[in-house]
């Protein structure tokens, strides 16, 4: 078994070598005045209130959009109440006039289907450019046939799909509009757990609603393959696609997911960090799809047993259980048993993390 780092580089070749990580002291300085046996006791911050949300209201709300799905359905020109029929025939067997309200229908042979545009859902998005592009979420998009975006002031836009990644659940799609007011995007390393942040959006088609919350956990893995960001704003259907917002006025996330027993909002909700989905986009906006690294192994976790056994100290890193023929790892050496510590010069400090950063590349 061997320790693992690896060197990201273009084209993607990846280097492999072995390295075994040597352990340190470190030392505690204290002032002259205070002994090393006199407990240090952390000072809460002062309470200051509650956060004013109105002037980050009025500053993000003009960048948030409401986007309706519409689907096309066919709908047979015979459609109609079998009751209607049955009348109809009526009226034709005794001659009777028919009546105003009962509109007769022609022969069956020269009627034919035709397309009726249905509503299909209702989500939510934000302007990354002032000239149309807005990013939302891919389910948001899926299997619409039409998109209708609804400005803040009402105006309302027919919207083409830019490209969507159903992998990351992120989609931009473009309206033909300019001199709009566009979100700022902030740094999603800089947020932190227990941070006010907001949310706007369509909850059940309810526009320009907005909620507010803290961050309850930050690189929260839910089975996706992404480090999702877990907040206690009030999320529910229609929110999708919506930006998360901290107190700087900056999208750090796309509210995306809910943890829900109801179907309702349970106090649980997940943003895309916008780190990740500016980075699909970029490549959504460029070739319109998205393309990821890949370097050919199956891998698990970490178990403490076997990180015990090799003085690893912790469970950390990726179990190498499988590597495929002539892939970039076989051909960096890679063998089953390897743990994979690092990718790229990152960290690796649980198994979901080694696919996340090799599709970044």
């Amino acid at each position: 078994m061997k320790l693992r780092y690896f060197a990201c580089k273009p084209a993607v070749a990846v280097a492999a070598a072995a390295v075994f990580a040597a352990g340190g002291t470190a030392a505690l300085l204290l002032p002259q005045n205070l002994s090393a046996q006199t407990p240090v006791v952390p000072v809460a911050p002062s309470v200051r209130g509650l956060p004013d949300f109105t002037d980050l209201v009025d500053l993000v709300g003009p960048s948030v959009v409401n986007i309706r799905t519409l689907e096309r359905a066919s709908v047979s020109a015979n459609a109609g109440s079998g009751a209607d029929e049955q009348m109809l025939e009526f009226f034709r067997r005794f001659g009777i006039p028919v009546p105003p309200g009962v509109t007769p229908r022609g022969p069956r042979s020269e009627r034919g289907p035709s397309e009726e545009v249905q509503p299909r859902g209702v989500g939510s998005g934000f302007i990354l450019s002032s000239d149309g592009l807005i990013m939302t979420n891919a389910h948001v998009v899926e299997g619409a046939d039409e998109l209708i975006v609804t400005l803040p002031d009402k105006r309302e836009f027919k919207a083409t799909v830019v490209g969507a990644d159903k992998r990351t659940d992120v989609a931009v799609v473009k309206i033909d509009a300019s001199g709009l007011s566009s979100v700022k995007i902030g740094d999603v390393n800089r947020l932190r757990v227990g941070e006010w942040v907001m949310a706007i959006g369509s909850p059940f088609g309810l526009e320009n609603t907005v909620t507010a919350g803290i961050v309850s956990a930050k690189k929260r893995d839910t089975g996706d393959f992404l480090p999702f960001i877990q907040t206690d704003v009030a999320i529910n259907p229609g929110n999708s696609g919506g930006p998360l917002i901290n107190m700087r006025g900056e999208v750090v996330g796309i509210n995306s997911q809910i943890y829900s027993r109801s179907g309702g909002f349970q106090g649980i909700s997940f943003a895309i960090p916008i780190d990740e989905a500016v980075r699909v986009s970029d490549q959504i906006r460029t070739s319109g799809r998205v393309t990821r690294g890949r370097i050919g192994v199956q891998i698990d976790q970490v178990s403490k047993e076997v990180a015990e056994s090799i003085g690893l100290g912790q469970p950390k890193g990726a179990l190498v259980r499988g590597v495929e023929p002539d892939s970039p790892a076989a051909k960096a050496g890679v063998e089953p048993g390897d743990i994979i510590l690092k990718f790229d010069g990152k960290d690796i400090d649980k198994s979901v993390d080694l696919p996340r950063l090799v599709g970044n590349n």
